[in-house]
């Protein structure tokens, strides 16, 4: 790992959560995400699974975290699974995790390693009554392939058929949406990082430069800044390719006049900033582009003050989307009547921002949460409307990432530039 040790106190806490919410005499058993194949003997760059990660903090392939509150050997109450140590293939892929090192990162004292597991898998099982087992319920989830959770779950199933099994994921997104103050302080190093980088793109974008150069001037900022990398594939779309919602071809040159779309975000200590910035090419906004941005501004900091505990993502986008159809008639986009006539399966608003406000943020940039129950304290969101004009071939989004207290709410990024004279100023410099 790029990125400093973690508080471990982090994990610890995370696993005194995750217990409590057990049934008596459980055995929770969290297995490591597949190392997956790309082409000929190569492989995809292994990324731990979530809710592993969540638990214990390490970044390692074929590990397992489980957890039995009611053991009766106290030592065994958290264990944490690694592959042994081998001296051959580290020389070809690198340091394996000791167990003193793994005891240090993630708060767990006992260390088995992968190869003897079976053994004393079956004795834990056989005292248990019920298993908890983990799955992908993110909701936005699309892949059908049968990753290795879902196949320990079938061969566990077959193995052990009369235990009772319960879904670890329902506890993982309730306990995962509201996140910790020292959460909040990793995410907030994610951001900081993002918005150093942000500051330096404002000195470098200048019209001639390609897409591409302001992605790798992104990247190389984050890798200088200790980053894992990328959270997620940099959006890099200058004019009219603004539009698409996940444009990453990132292959156009960023002309004189044009605006260029920026999303992107740093992902430190497995935490994701996830940011959005629309800037002028040349540095300065002409008179339309400063309105629809302003607008778009206005929307943003309107939805900002809604996002409270207590609120529902879809009352809060229902007010939002309001507030965006009295704004969009003000700059000239709608019509009276286009509200008038609309419907609430299809908003007036929708034809010039046609994607959700919102969505939860954390340890995975669409991170889990509730759609449909009210907000809480402790809950991390985007808050990131859009404007979107065919016709003008124009877009522009503005991000910002939102930690939801008792007391309101606090904007992590309330450092990064965001108003066109901020913009402008240093652009200028």
């Amino acid at each position: 790992m790029k990125y400093l040790p973690l508080n471990p106190e982090i994990f610890i806490k995370n696993r005194e959560r995750f217990s409590k919410e057990l049934k008596p005499n459980s055995i929770a058993i969290f297995v490591s995400n597949d190392e997956v194949p790309s082409n000929g003997d190569a492989i995809y760059t292994f990324k731990q699974n979530s809710d592993l990660f969540w638990l214990s903090g390490v970044t390692q392939e074929d590990s397992m975290v489980i957890i039995f509150p009611d053991h009766p050997d106290p030592k065994y109450r958290e264990v944490l699974v690694l592959v042994r140590p081998n001296e051959l293939k580290e020389k070809w892929d690198g340091k394996r995790l000791r167990a003193d090192e793994a005891k240090k990162s993630s708060g767990i004292q006992t260390i088995v390693w992968l190869d003897s597991i079976d053994g004393l898998l079956q004795p834990w099982i056989h005292l248990a009554e019920n298993i908890y087992l983990d799955s992908n319920e993110n909701d936005r989830k699309a892949s059908l392939v049968l990753t290795r959770e879902y196949k320990f779950i079938e061969d566990l199933k077959k193995r052990y058929p009369l235990h009772q099994y319960h879904r670890a994921a329902k506890i993982m997104k309730a306990l995962r949406a509201i996140k910790t103050a020292p959460e909040v302080e990793v995410l907030q190093q994610a951001i900081d990082i993002t918005n150093n980088t942000f500051q330096r793109l404002l000195k470098f974008i200048r019209p001639g430069v390609m897409e591409y150069e302001i992605e790798a001037e992104i990247f190389h900022s984050f890798l200088s800044q200790r980053a894992t990398g990328a959270a997620y594939n940099s959006i890099i779309a200058s004019g009219d390719s603004a539009r698409t919602l996940h444009y990453i071809s990132n292959n156009q040159e960023c002309k004189d006049g044009d605006m260029i779309l920026m999303d992107f975000g740093a992902e430190y200590g497995g935490y994701c900033a996830d940011l959005t910035r629309t800037v002028p090419v040349n540095g300065k906004f002409t008179r339309r582009q400063k309105t629809v941005y302003n607008a778009c501004l206005h929307l943003h900091n309107f939805a900002k003050s809604l996002l409270k505990p207590g609120i529902t993502i879809a009352d809060y986008t229902k007010k939002v989307g309001e507030e965006a159809d009295q704004v969009f008639l003000k700059i000239g986009l709608l019509k009276k009547s286009d509200i008038k006539n609309a419907t609430p399966e299809n908003p007036a608003y929708w034809k010039y921002m046609y994607h959700g406000i919102s969505h939860h943020l954390g340890i995975d940039v669409h991170d889990l949460g509730t759609r449909t129950e009210p907000i809480k304290a402790g809950m991390v969101f985007t808050v990131e409307p859009g404007i979107y004009i065919e016709e003008e071939k124009m877009g522009v989004r503005i991000e910002n990432n939102i930690w939801i207290t008792k007391n309101g709410n606090k904007d992590l990024m309330e450092k990064i530039p965001l108003t066109v004279e901020e913009i402008e100023n240093l652009m200028k410099k």
